[in-house]
């Protein structure tokens, strides 16, 4: 059975605040690795109330301080807001500190919004520079040679394992093209998935990081006792894509009973595109949700999220998605 996985924004619930959201994080990551999930990653987002993982390495280093095995990365970190050697020395630096268990996910969005892009200051000067920098920061990660000018302290000669995320053509091709894993944000930005698979396996080229292309993809998967419980629970997310569709993200909402008094017809035709990716209901529903999508797609690891509510539940939905993988191997 292939591995499961955890992606996790650190959550900002109305009522709730950050350091809230990082000790709930941080019991999510506890839980899954008892759940024996793979690994657990935070992405990069600016600017947004209801997201707390800016400081994507920061945050990174509080998860791995709290767990004891599972794999914690990045999924990832926007490089063009940041200068290569940067990440190379903010990533070096976790994995001298957690060895064999750090993850470095790398996307070429900007992570936010227009204006906040600008005020990253990096954004749009190196947007059209991201395949070059990426193989700058793989260069800071080989063994400093005898005169090299400039090299990550720490970070040279470190074995930390870097994927490209993305949600087109571009980021599947670069991550064949350099024999690096990839990550598909199907979670959010599904219309491109089969042609991004396809595109990366045919493509891929054997790197002296990766043999075989390995490929992960991102579902959105919400469990409950019931399926009317679960969908309710989902209209959490499904409100947040809508708040931020109308300019106007938030802190995560609370669910609501009637999603359809929520939002026009055009708002859920391109909500329900954006979310096409969603297991949500029972245990019988997720597993067989979660079966069929992965018979359909054939990822070589599943990355689950869940943007529910209440912390409780949101544990629960793991649990429940955890039980699924575990019923489908058998």
């Amino acid at each position: 059975m292939i591995p499961f996985s955890v992606l996790d924004l650190a959550p900002i619930t109305e009522g709730s605040d950050a350091a809230q959201a990082f000790a709930n994080s941080l019991e999510l990551a506890q839980l899954a690795e008892r759940l024996g999930y793979e690994r657990f990653w935070l992405a990069e987002h600016h600017n947004m109330p209801g997201i707390a993982s800016a400081a994507t390495a920061v945050l990174i280093g509080h998860i791995a301080c709290g767990t004891k095995s599972i794999r914690v990365g990045a999924g990832g970190v926007m490089l063009p807001n940041h200068a290569p050697l940067q990440v190379a020395e903010q990533f070096g630096t976790l994995t001298a500190l957690y060895p064999g268990r750090i993850d470095l996910g790398l996307g070429r969005a900007p992570g936010t919004d227009h204006a906040t892009a600008h005020a990253l200051r990096r954004y749009f000067e190196a947007a059209d520079m991201f395949a070059q920098d990426v193989v700058e920061l793989l260069h800071y990660f080989e063994p400093a040679q005898p005169g090299q000018a400039v090299r990550a302290v720490p970070g040279a000669g470190i074995e930390v394992p870097v994927w490209l995320l993305g949600s087109s053509l571009f980021s599947a091709r670069l991550a064949a093209q350099l024999g690096l894993p990839f990550a598909f944000a199907s979670h959010f930005a599904p219309d491109a998935m089969d042609m991004a698979l396809s595109s990366y396996r045919r493509e891929f080229q054997p790197s002296k990081r990766l043999e075989q292309p390995y490929a992960m993809l991102a579902l959105n998967v919400v469990g409950a006792e019931t399926d009317a419980q679960a969908r309710r629970l989902f209209t959490t997310q499904q409100q947040a894509f809508v708040n931020l569709r109308r300019g106007k993200p938030g802190l995560i909402p609370p669910p609501i009973e009637d999603i359809e008094s929520y939002w026009t017809p055009l708002e859920k035709s391109g909500v329900e595109q954006a979310l096409a990716c969603a297991v949500v209901g029972d245990e019988n529903t997720v597993r067989d949700g979660i079966a069929a999508f992965i018979e359909r797609h054939r990822p070589d690891e599943l990355m689950i999220t869940a943007n529910v509510f209440d912390h409780a539940a949101r544990l629960r939905s793991f649990e429940i998605a955890a039980k699924a993988r575990e019923a489908i191997a058998a």
